[in-house]
This record gives C-alpha cells, structure tokens and sequence, in this order.
C-alpha cells in the first residue's frame, strides 16, 4: 500500500502533537509556578549588580581619564548623590506600587546603563553631578527588586526566594568586585574599557527585566478582594483559614522563631479602617492606611529604639561607603601604588554574606542577647574607624574597613530579625522604609552641613571620623532600651 507524501506528513505530526503538547504544558507550567519570576530576579539581580568599575571609581575621575581634583570629587560632586536620593525616595516608593513593580524594575536598568553611559563619555564637574544624581535615582528604585520579588511569589515561598535574590546579588557585588581587580592589577583593561564591558552587562540585565512577568496585584494598591473584602497582604484572594494561616506566617516564623505574631493594641481598629479605606484604591486612601500602619508599627518604645539604632548605624555605614576610596586615595595615592580596592571589596562582601547568612543558623536568643551584641559589636566598629582614620598606612585602612562593612552587615541581620518578629509584611515594609528615610534625613543634614563645598566641606579625615559618633549614639541607646522583646 502506497501512502502520499501529504499523508505522510500528517500522519507523523499527529504522532508528534502528544509529545509536542506535553512540552508546551510543562513549560507552561513551569512558567506559572513561583521558580519562573525568581530565577528571571536572580538573573536580573546578578548582572545588575556586577559593575568592575566600581571599586576604581576615584582612581578614575581623579586620575588622566577625567583630571578631577579631590576636593571637587569630595566637596562638589559626592553630595549630590545623598540629595537626589532623598528627593526621589517618597515618590519613588509611591510609584513602585502604583505601577506594580516591573516598570520600575526596568527603568531602574535603563537609568543604570545611561549613568554609566554618561560616566564613560561626560567630562567636567556639572557633568558628573548629574551623574551622581541619576545614580540617586538608581539606587532609590531598589526598593521595586524585592517588592516584586513579593508581589509574584506566595507567601510560603518568601524565605527561600528572598534567600535566593539576595545570594545573586551578593555574588553579583562580589564578582564583579574580583573581576575588576583581575583586569586592573594584569593591565587587561583600562577603566574606560571597564565602563564599556559595564554596558554589556547592564544590557543583558535589562533584557531579563523586559521578561518578568507582569504583576496584576501590588501590597497597597491594585489589591483584588474577596467577598468579605479581605485580601493576604500581597493581593491574593484567600479563604479565612488560609488568611489566619498566612498572619501566622508573617510574624516570626518566617525568621525561625517559634513565637506568634504579636499584635499591638488598637491594631484591629486599624486594621479595620485600612480595610475601608483601601477599598477605593485612591491615593489618598492608600496614604491614610500607610498612616495608621505607621503610627501603630511606632507604637511599642522597644521598636522605636530599634528602628533607631537603624537608622543611625545605616547613616554612618552609608557616609563610610560613599567616602572610604577617597581616605584610601589621600592615604595612598593611586599614582603611586597598585590599588586593590576591588579585593577589598570582594572579601567584605563575602565575609559579610557569609556572616549574615549563618546567623540564620544560630539557635541565640537575640531577643535577650540581641542589644548586647550590638553595642559590643558596633564598639568594634567604632575602633576599625578610628584605625583607618588614624594610621598612615594602606593596609590598616583595608583592613579596618573589612571589619567595618562586615560587622555592619551582620549586625543589620540581628536587627531586621528582631523588629520583623512582631510586624507582617505589609508593616515590616513600611518600618524599613520610614528607618531608610530616616538614615537618609540624617546623612543629608551630615552632608549639606559638614561635607558640601556650600557648607563647611571639611576634609576626607574629618568626614570618616564622623561614622564613629553614630556608633557611641547607638550604645546609649541600646542602655537606654527598658525591654528585651519587641511588642
């Protein structure tokens, strides 16, 4: 018997379709589940955050490439990050939840690959200035990566997610930390080039932030409501038990703790009144639930004490990190020796994701153990300051700053499990956000005042100096905290 060719082909796509169909749904499948979205972040997270260039920024705008004085770089062009930081933060924030996260995500990467574009091409102080306020713009829309993280991920795959965006951008900083050094300690690149391979990557971490998957759902607005006009906090419609079982879980045993959520008194009315006022989704609703939430999260004086050795130990650390290359360059010119800034950084990042990531493991009470700790630690912090202002040589400048960034990221750990222990996920956003303003209030004040040309524009040493002031603040403080456990 003779078949056609036609028939032929029919007759093997017919056998093909099962199969065909079976790849498709499991594609599909795979692409509805929670792994899809956190894997494209991971990406997005990681290529995003490897930036070479970094650790050699000072070396490059002082040195041939842009002809740059210190005083300029210190006085006049570093300051306007902290400004446009502060300007944009509020509305920033807003906008991330009116536009449900992605298209911030990746305006994010487009105003990351046009300041690296403009640090690669502009020359001139003005120039640079507007650099540094694009980069404040880069950095307030951070807030959108794990604010998405969240908006497309259940509620019980939190901690392994969060766990897993965090890690890329860690090896992220890192690799691109170490990459940096390579190239420039064997004269493989020089920092012009850097900026371009710089570029490349931007590329391909804007490529996966067009990807993502659209959220239909943010945590304070765009909410979709069940018939009784509740929702779980990330805009999911649930039943009453999955909704308890969710309040559950957004108190401490996320963080490993077998303590229950504790809810401050007057919450229900509170919660009551969001309820109500979110059911219209307009702006000024959303402002007034943000309101209440406010005012109950800072209701406990524990919380309140916490939230401000935050923000204080936040403003110093961000001070050290935006001024420390400087102090290097004053200690030891790069003219006349062989920088290993982006070592330095590497091992900081490492010992410090190292030491955060295992004090997850630790069975410590630091509810009881926690404010100890702290001012223990932050008194170490205090000394690795003084001997990188105070010493003369290079060596003892990387290494105190070693101790210093790795120290403040495992103490920021301990303070995010405690104030977390009491607060949903709604709440525990909101206290990190008004503990960032804050530090950002702080370091603003610090700089218009101290560090701007237009103010006094003191001198590299004098600013590092200041960093240690936070931390004798945050021990009396803590002495002057009357609990152990927040409430």
């Amino acid at each position: 018997m003779i078949i056609s060719r036609q028939e032929q082909y029919v007759h093997e796509n017919r056998s093909h379709t099962p199969a065909k169909d079976m790849k498709m749904e499991t594609l599909k499948r795979w692409m509805r589940d929670w792994k899809y979205p956190t894997s494209l972040l991971c990406i997005y997270g990681f290529f995003s955050t490897v930036r070479p260039y970094e650790p050699f920024l000072i070396p490059f705008l002082t040195g041939p490439d842009k002809n740059l004085t210190i005083e300029q770089v210190n006085n006049q062009i570093f300051p306007v990050w902290t400004y446009s930081y502060l300007a944009v933060l509020v509305p920033v924030f807003l906008l991330t939840e009116w536009l449900c996260y992605k298209p911030v995500v990746v305006f994010q990467c487009l105003v990351l690959f046009s300041t690296v574009a403009m640090l690669l091409w502009c020359n001139g102080v003005p120039e640079m200035q507007a650099i540094q306020f694009t980069a404040g713009m880069v950095t307030s829309c951070d807030v959108a990566y794990f604010t998405y993280l969240y908006s497309v991920v259940e509620l019980k795959h939190y901690l392994k997610a969060t766990s897993y965006c965090r890690t890329a951008q860690l090896l992220g900083n890192t690799v691109g930390s170490v990459l940096g050094q390579i190239l420039v300690s064997f004269e493989l690149m020089s920092y012009n080039y850097l900026l371009v391979f710089t570029l490349v990557l931007t590329t391909i971490a804007l490529i996966t932030s067009i990807l993502l998957p659209m959220p239909k759902t943010s945590m304070f607005f765009h909410q979709i409501r069940s018939a009784s006009g509740e929702t779980d906090g990330e805009g999911h419609v649930g039943t009453d038990e999955e909704l308890q079982n969710n309040g559950r879980k957004d108190g401490v045993e996320l963080n490993g703790s077998k303590q229950l959520q504790q809810i401050p008194e007057g919450s229900s009315d509170s919660d009551n009144r969001s309820a109500k006022s979110s059911r219209t989704g307009g702006c000024g609703d959303v402002l007034l639930r943000l309101w209440w939430d406010f005012l109950q999260c800072f209701s406990s004086r524990t919380l309140l004490v916490w939230s401000a050795w935050w923000a204080l130990a936040t403003c110093g650390y961000n001070q050290t990190i935006n001024y420390v290359q400087l102090l290097w360059e004053y200690v030891e010119p790069s003219s006349n020796f062989t920088v290993y800034n982006g070592g330095v950084e590497a091992l900081s990042n490492l010992l410090g994701a190292s030491a955060a990531y295992g004090i997850s493991f630790s069975s410590t009470d630091w509810s009881r153990w926690g404010e100890v700790a702290l001012g223990a630690l932050s008194a170490l912090e205090g000394g690795a300051l003084f001997a990188m202002v105070f010493s003369a040589n290079i060596w003892v400048c990387y290494c105190g700053y070693i101790i210093f960034k790795s120290l403040y990221m495992l103490l920021i750990t301990i303070a995010m499990f405690q104030i977390a222990a009491g607060l949903n996920v709604k709440r525990y956003a909101l206290v990190f956000g008004a503990n960032t303003f804050c530090a950002l209030v702080l370091q603003t004040i610090i700089t218009s005042v101290m560090v701007d040309s237009s103010g006094l524009g003191v001198d590299i040493v004098t600013q590092v100096r200041l960093p240690d002031t936070f931390h004798t603040a945050q021990n009396d403080l803590l002495q002057s905290s009357p609990a152990r456990h927040i409430r």
